[in-house]
Formats: structure tokens, sequence, C-alpha cells
């Protein structure tokens, strides 16, 4: 399966916070979630709906895995939205070491042992399994973790007009060279924007 990975981020890079609904969106101090809530258009709605439509299957981090499940997975009115109805319907893999018995119906635990071997061999078992695409939702440090190992095939950042200052951001100050290739672009009325990359290896610099 292709991994994909579908990220909101501010111009700043910002991943913390979007939603403004969680304790978590506060760690280390930051007050300034909230920041997605409200961005883009209809098309940009419809946009996001249809994304989570395509999936073949869905692989989360532990904490936006309990947020969707909060969310999508137990509000009758969200069940029944096209977004719940993909999450709730199509498999979803999870990376925790704490889950033992999932509560969301279609969910496998596959581990969290980011500093060894378990869950490289899971997730690129998985990838090798069949035809289709496997989405990465939110999840940032999982998406690190993904692009330091090369199982990451393409990215689609949906941007949105604002300037934080402050929070966690999707890319480290120190990590991989990945070249990207831009396969996508879109603008809505509201300016946000949405674009899809292909990862294509690493990147070439000129020589010395």
């Amino acid at each position: 399966m292709k991994l994909t990975t579908i990220t909101q981020l501010t111009l700043d890079g910002v991943t913390q916070g979007n939603g403004g609904t969680s304790e978590e969106d506060r760690k280390n101090g930051f007050e300034r979630g909230g920041w997605a809530l409200g961005a883009g258009d209809e098309s940009t709605r419809d946009h996001i709906a249809a994304t989570y439509q395509r999936a073949d299957a869905f692989l989360l981090g532990r904490r936006t895995y309990d947020l969707f499940l909060e969310f999508w997975g137990t509000v009758e009115e969200l069940r029944a939205h096209p977004v719940g109805v993909a999450l709730n319907a199509k498999p979803k893999y999870v990376a925790s070491r704490t889950i033992t018995n999932p509560e969301w119906a279609n969910t496998t635990v596959l581990g969290d042992d980011l500093l060894g071997d378990n869950l490289l061999g899971a997730i690129t078992e998985l990838k090798a399994s069949g035809d289709g695409e496997l989405q990465v939702h939110g999840s940032s440090q999982l998406i690190q973790w993904l692009l330091e190992n090369g199982l990451v095939d393409q990215m689609e950042l949906m941007i949105i007009p604002v300037i934080l200052g402050q929070g966690a951001r999707l890319f480290p100050t120190s990590g991989p060279d990945i070249a990207m290739k831009l396969v996508d672009s879109r603008s809505d009325s509201k300016g946000v924007m949405i674009q899809t990359y292909q990862t294509v290896g690493r990147p070439q610099y000129p020589a010395n």
C-alpha cells in the first residue's frame, strides 16, 4: 500500500493544537490552539471528506487515535459524517504499547517501539500486503519517525494562513533530507493551500 500522510499545519510549520479541544494541545505552555477551526471553504471540506473516503486503511499514533475515537467513533452525529463513516468502517492500525484491548472496531495494535525494529517491520509488512492507500492523519511524532525510516510515499500538507510563533512543528530542526516532487496544488477562497508531494529519494547538492 502507498503510505500517505495528511497534515494540517501553519505557515511556520506548527501542527500542535489545530482543533484546540484536548489538554494535550496545551503541552509545554502552548496557548494558541484552535487555529484550524473554521479554516477552509466548502471545497476544502469536501476534499477532506473525499480524502478519508478514498483510504483503504488508517495508521495512527496513540494520541490521534484516542482523539478520533472520542469524536468520530462515539458521537453518533459524527459517526454518520462521511469522515466518520470511513474511519469506523475501514481498518485502523495504531502505534501503541499501552492499548491491549482496543475499544474501536476494526483496530489492530502494531506496538510502539520507535527505537527498535518491531514497528518498522510491522509497517513494512503492512505496506507490502497489497495495493491501495494507507493514510496517516495527525500523528506528527509518528510522521517524523516514518520519514526517518523511509516509509512515506506521499505527503499532503494543508497549510492554514496563520503564523503562531509557538508550538510543536511537523519537521524537526534536525532530521533526514528528502527530495519531494509536487504532484498537486490547490488553494481555496479562504487562503488554505493543499499541496501534495511524492518522496523521490535524497536531494542533490552542488559539489563543493
